[in-house]
């Protein structure tokens, strides 16, 4: 499975994005989105690509805040995946969310705005950092590759 992953996104509608981020989301069979999108406006145009999963993050008020969950837990095929967008400095925020999520193979999360591709032990931390910049690209087959995409 193939599976774009965003966060930070701070943007009224999807069209605020740079162009090569919504290209590079074209075609993927999941979108993963882990919060601050700052408006609904994003995530309704994000669906119009692929099916999405979402958590809220800091940013994320009203219909967004009720709407979305704080932490989310789903398997493709083998592989558990946790979502959650983090909190706090950017400082000790690998441990923080592996402290939400105990049980994943793969974290993703956002906040620090920081691109973040690193196994911890036999967990995969994966922060697409703020999406102005770049997003993520995780494929999940037999093995996980996961890279970060500048843009």
């Amino acid at each position: 499975m193939k599976i774009g992953v965003l966060s930070d996104t701070h943007a009224s509608r999807l069209e605020d994005l740079p162009q090569a981020v919504v290209q590079g989301l074209a075609g993927m069979d999941l979108i993963i989105h882990a919060g601050d999108f700052t408006a609904q406006a994003v995530l309704e145009g994000l669906r119009t690509i692929a099916e999405v999963k979402a958590v809220r993050g800091n940013m994320d008020g009203g219909v967004l805040r009720d709407a979305l969950p704080e932490v989310i837990n789903f398997t493709v095929g083998d592989t558990k995946i946790c979502v959650t967008h983090g909190w706090g400095a950017p400082t000790g925020i690998a441990e923080r969310v592996m402290q939400k999520c105990q049980e994943a193979d793969v974290i993703v999360f956002g906040h620090s705005h920081e691109a973040y591709n690193r196994y911890h032990g036999d967990v995969l931390l994966f922060n697409p950092g703020k999406a102005a910049h770049s997003y993520g690209i995780l494929n999940i087959d037999r093995e996980i590759n996961a890279r970060i995409v500048q843009v």
